[in-house]
């Protein structure tokens, strides 16, 4: 499909779009040598093994094996077309695609997504404009001033309005030509058992929730009066999934990846003061407990999560459970303490901007102090029996610790609590890590270089022919001028037959006039499966002035392969032959002849 869009205009596009800061959008990435690493997006686990490579514009895992150029990876993240890629980056680079490409790119979502879309887009904007400029909204508007926020929030925020009447909003999205019955499907009005249509926020305060991408794609709605429930949502439909969604990402999301850090509140309003009050790296829950998507989604982008809830029970109840969870998809987890049973929101109020980030947020507790202190609460530690099972229960958390230093700081400040001796709780802990089946010596932290050794041992492990036509072949990726010698001298006649598919396009690529351009060259292989393959051997580390000696070496090892093949199936077939001729004596003979070629091979192949 790419070649309806001239190629001049992709190379732009993807010229102006450095992968590293595409991926970084959703990958927390780290800088290791040339390449960057981090969590791969497309499958679950605990230690980068997903690496980008920016002179090269491309991205592979050494886990799950995807690899690709900028505009896959936006295919394989997010869904699109190869045309829906090439549009989001040319709108995110400010480049305008012609008019008849623009209209092949709106296919990403089904026809009733896109009416949907397109609906909550006219509904933030008239939401808005009805709390700021009229007599409807002042209710609303006077109620948001009286929280705290300033005229910049709520323009920020895109906070709204929806009035009391059950008509004005389906009146106004049907003069926009949305049908009322398709707006109820898509969960942007409701309906009653009477069949009477509505906007199902009225006379409650709004706010948009978007999507990662900042496209609207729900709201939240607060009431002003004595409605119930407080707060309410859109309901849930293949546009708006609570449970994958994080209320403010889009925006907080390169705060996040600047501080190396993220705040989860319970709420919008959390969110909305704490962003006032100068604190930009906040996202919030929908209304329910952090699921492990939107967990996983916080860890591809900060190890570190600071989790600011309510300081009442239940607050401290839903802290728990979302710090469990977070530690367990690999964050380092810190719990805000808010006093007086007071939420962040009514904390900011009463007690100011700098009160909230100094005493609350930077005096943040570590898990362990957190978790000392919730477990606490369940005994009376005027009882000795309640004390012991206590200290038991505490050891039991810290035995778990993988850093030593930290086992033994937490060790210490028990002993020191229950005046008991150090050396009896450092034992204690050994203890339960033995039955643990954990060693000190093996909780160590594991890099990307695990992963990057494995996939070295699993390269070694193969034929020397086949790692020798990996290894050409990315010499050939890197230099046309190789390719055009491996092409004189062995043309497609590699062993692998992957790899002479590869070779095949490689050729045909340079044949077109073509310079060496991975990430080009990969756009044109429409097999996703070669496509890996290619990236693959393409981040296999080469010499930048390989000799022509070494380039001869691989080509000989590639040939005995060949030559050996045919050489030995013609013997063995002699071998047969003779055998049933019962000549064993010559049977014998080529068999010896066999193993000399075999040797010979072996020999060569090192």
């Amino acid at each position: 499909m790419s070649e309806q869009i001239p190629e001049e205009t992709i190379d732009q596009i993807k010229k102006a779009n450095d992968i590293v800061d595409i991926v970084g959008e959703y990958v927390s990435l780290k800088k290791q040598g040339r390449n960057y690493f981090g969590l791969c997006p497309f499958h679950g686990e605990k230690t980068p093994s997903f690496s980008v490579t920016q002179d090269k514009q491309i991205f592979h895992c050494f886990g799950c094996g995807k690899g690709g150029n900028v505009v896959t990876f936006l295919t394989e993240m997010e869904g699109y077309t190869f045309y829906q890629a090439i549009q989001y980056l040319a709108e995110k680079s400010g480049q305008v695609l012609p008019e008849n490409l623009r209209q092949q790119t709106n296919q990403q979502y089904n026809e009733e997504d896109q009416a949907g879309l397109k609906a909550f887009d006219w509904l933030t904007k008239l939401y808005h404009h009805l709390l700021r400029h009229t007599k409807e909204g002042k209710q609303g508007y006077r109620y948001l001033l009286e929280r705290g926020f300033s005229d910049e929030t709520i323009d920020t925020f895109q906070l709204g309005y929806s009035p009391q009447s059950r008509d004005v909003i389906v009146q106004f999205l049907e003069k926009k030509g949305f049908h009322p019955q398709q707006m109820v499907k898509a969960g942007v009005l409701t309906a009653n058992d009477q069949n009477q249509i509505s906007d199902r926020f009225r006379g409650r305060v709004t706010f948009p929730i978007r999507n990662h991408l900042g496209r609207s794609v729900g709201f939240g709605g607060r009431t002003i009066t004595d409605q119930e429930p407080k707060y309410l949502n859109s309901p849930e439909s293949s546009l708006f999934q609570k449970g994958k969604l994080l209320y403010n990402f889009d925006v907080a999301r390169s705060a996040i990846r600047k501080e190396g850090q993220a705040i989860l509140f319970e709420g919008y309003m959390d969110v909305i003061a704490a962003h006032q009050a100068g604190i930009l790296n906040g996202v919030a829950t929908l209304g329910t407990s952090i699921t492990e998507q939107q967990a996983s989604l916080l860890k591809r982008y900060v190890d570190t999560v600071i989790i600011c809830y309510d300081g009442d029970r239940a607050g401290i109840e839903a802290s728990y459970k979302a710090a469990k969870l977070l530690r367990h998809v690999g964050c380092t987890v810190k719990i805000a303490s808010i006093p007086d049973g007071l939420d962040p929101d009514s904390y900011i109020a009463s007690y100011g901007a700098e009160r909230f980030q100094h005493e609350i947020i930077e005096a943040s507790s570590t898990y362990m102090t957190f978790l000392m202190r919730y477990i606490k609460k369940d005994f009376n530690l005027n009882l000795e029996g309640d004390r012991i099972q206590y200290i038991e229960k505490v050891i039991d958390e810290i035995a778990i610790i993988s850093r030593p230093m930290e086992r033994e700081h937490y060790g210490k400040e028990l002993a020191n609590e229950f005046d008991l001796s150090m050396d009896t709780i450092l034992q204690e802990i050994r203890l339960r890590r033995e039955k643990l089946g954990k060693r000190q010596d093996n909780a160590k932290t594991t890099s990307h270089t695990k992963s990057t050794e494995s996939f070295k041992r699993k390269k070694s492990l193969l034929p020397a022919y086949h790692n020798a036509e990996k290894q050409l072949i990315a010499y050939m990726l890197h230099d046309s001028s190789i390719a055009e010698k491996v092409k004189i001298e062995l043309g497609a006649s590699f062993n692998v037959d992957t790899h002479k598919i590869i070779v095949t396009h490689l050729y045909a690529y340079y044949e077109e006039g073509y310079e060496s351009d991975i990430s080009h060259f990969i756009e044109r292989i429409q097999d996703q499966f070669l496509k890996n393959q290619i990236v693959e051997i393409a981040m296999e580390p080469i010499h930048q002035d390989i000799s022509n000696k070494e380039i001869q070496d691989y080509i000989r090892i590639i040939r005995y392969e060949q030559e050996d093949k045919t050489t030995i199936r013609l013997l063995r077939k002699e071998q047969k032959d003779a055998e049933f001729q019962k000549d064993f004596v010559k049977a014998a003979q080529i068999g010896m002849e066999i193993l000399e070629l075999q040797k010979k091979f072996k020999n060569a192949s090192h």
